[in-house]
């Protein structure tokens, strides 16, 4: 599973004309579902996720989580994440999960991530999105299951 956190102050996503979700400060997150995934990885990203410490204290340090700056969440399906171009030009997406069970694990997320936070906005998944966003620092941490301790 990956996850592409960004510090924002504002972000959306609009599907055909209309905002499907926004939120002020806080992070937008692109979430890419592999095919090995499951709930429990996806807890761990999330926990992980929660406990990262990177807004500003009253110090100018990156010391602060999510929950201490009341921040909220912009969660956005993206099975682009795992795109392979290894070889050629044109992207495979053989590790990319199948899209039904991908629905479910998103679904996961986003239902885990709105008992935790009352501020959680989302894309809509399979469909064409647009994401706009004013990302803070700019500041970009990318999470990759692989690369956790699970």
């Amino acid at each position: 599973m990956r996850f592409v956190i960004q510090n924002v102050t504002e972000a959306s996503v609009s599907i055909d004309g209309r905002v499907n979700g926004s939120i002020g400060r806080g992070f937008a997150v692109l979430i890419g579902i592999a095919q090995t995934d499951t709930e429990q990885i996806a807890n761990k990203m999330m926990d992980k996720m929660f406990k990262l410490r990177v807004f500003e204290d009253e110090n100018g340090k990156t010391n602060l989580n999510l929950d201490q700056v009341d921040g909220g969440l912009l969660l956005v399906s993206q099975f682009t994440l795992y795109a392979d171009v290894k070889s050629g030009n044109r992207p495979g997406f053989s590790r990319a999960c199948k899209p039904d069970r991908a629905e479910e694990l998103y679904d996961y997320i986003v239902s885990e991530c709105r008992k935790r936070n009352d501020k959680v906005g989302t894309g809509e998944f399979g469909a064409d999105m647009k994401v706009a966003l004013v990302n803070d620092g700019p500041f970009t941490i990318i999470l990759d299951s692989d690369e956790l301790s699970l």
